[in-house]
């Protein structure tokens, strides 16, 4: 699948390969849920958790924050034995418009900006600016020496995913992860996600299952469209 920026090469230029070209399979998973965490962690920071509540809110962020009152008043009915229904679709122009307002509205440390793409069968690309200084100021030393020419202050990580969320939680497996046509190395990605998750104000903690937030059941994808209900 082509995400973002038209990447035709993506294999020529690694930093750190290995045997088959990536991270053995052994060190793949654990590696890679942590980064499938901090996507999901990323995208509930701007789409699923409360933000601030300026003086003027663009419609589409009335859309969500309408979305989300509805869930959290079927969390209560759930609590009180009298279970609510709430489906919804939305399509990833609405997300990625959402997210701007949300980011800007309640900003997050370590996160400039989130864009996500959309594609059938639970797959979804994200482009993340993550500060990299922040990361490297929070703890010394995260940055691997071949990395630190390129990445330093705020730069874009390209990180393509797959999910599957049902009964109130989600796994995930990461399909690929770049700052521009270099593959980043799995001991170092997982470290900036624990940093920047252990940042945010609810103190993610990446080591552990991450529930759906809001009383979420299911979260399945088409092209454009996620869906979801509790």
């Amino acid at each position: 699948m082509e995400a973002f920026c038209g990447y035709k090469e993506m294999f020529q230029s690694e930093l750190l390969p290995q045997s088959n070209g990536w991270l053995r399979k052994k060190s793949l998973a654990g590696t890679m849920n942590l980064m499938g965490r901090l996507v999901f962690v990323v995208l509930a920071c701007g789409l699923l958790a409360s933000a601030a509540e300026p003086a003027s809110v663009p419609p589409v962020a009335v859309k969500f924050l309408g979305l989300f009152q509805q869930l959290r008043d079927a969390q209560e009915s759930q609590a009180h034995h009298h279970p609510q229904r709430v489906s919804f679709h939305l399509q990833d122009t609405e997300i990625n418009d959402y997210l701007r307002y949300a980011l800007h509205a309640t900003p997050r440390p370590g996160i400039e900006s989130v864009t996500v793409k959309i594609f059938p069968q639970n797959y979804i690309s994200t482009y993340t600016i993550v500060d990299f200084d922040a990361v490297e100021r929070w703890k010394p030393g995260t940055i691997p020496t071949l990395l630190r020419p390129v990445l330093h202050g705020k730069k874009s990580i390209w990180v393509d995913y797959r999910f599957q969320a049902s009964r109130g939680t989600g796994t995930f497996s990461i399909e690929k992860a770049y700052y521009d046509k270099i593959r980043l190395p799995g001991f170092f990605v997982s470290k900036v996600i624990e940093i920047v998750a252990a940042r945010q104000p609810e103190k993610y903690d990446t080591s552990k299952p991450l529930p759906l937030p809001f009383g979420l059941r299911e979260l399945s994808t088409a092209e454009h469209v996620i869906a979801g209900e509790n």
